[in-house]
């Protein structure tokens, strides 16, 4: 975190007209923007990034993960819903259990990103 004094403004009033113009055309549209707020917004509760750590080791039943987690099921279970429609995981069914994993490598590449950058701080 920066304290104000270390926060450099520029006192420039000139639009580097080239500069904002290349940006503008490279990006993205608000949506996608959106989207990706929204797929960030999901790492940010604790709850969420436990069951996700949890499930890199391995695929995990609600029963297990409230177990892991010292929560509800119900509670593991409505995080699991955030997580499930975010498309960070995903299920299959054994007979009346459901085994939750990753949905793909890109979750693990994402969460590894996210410890790379804290550590470095």
């Amino acid at each position: 975190m920066y304290n104000k004094s270390e926060v450099e403004s520029c006192s420039c009033t000139i639009i580097h007209e080239n500069v904002v113009e290349k940006i503008r055309e490279h990006m993205p549209q608000d949506e996608v923007l959106y989207d990706l707020a929204e797929l960030f917004k999901v790492f940010g509760d604790t709850t969420r990034i436990k069951i996700l750590y949890a499930l890199f080791e391995s695929e995990m039943c609600v029963c297990d993960l409230a177990a892991l987690l010292g929560v509800s099921q119900s509670a593991v279970s409505h995080q699991l819903r955030v997580l499930k429609q975010s498309r960070l995981v995903k299920y299959r069914k054994e007979g009346k259990v459901v085994y939750y994993s990753l949905d793909d490598e890109h979750v693990k590449r994402i969460f590894d990103q996210g410890f790379s950058h804290i550590k470095e701080s």
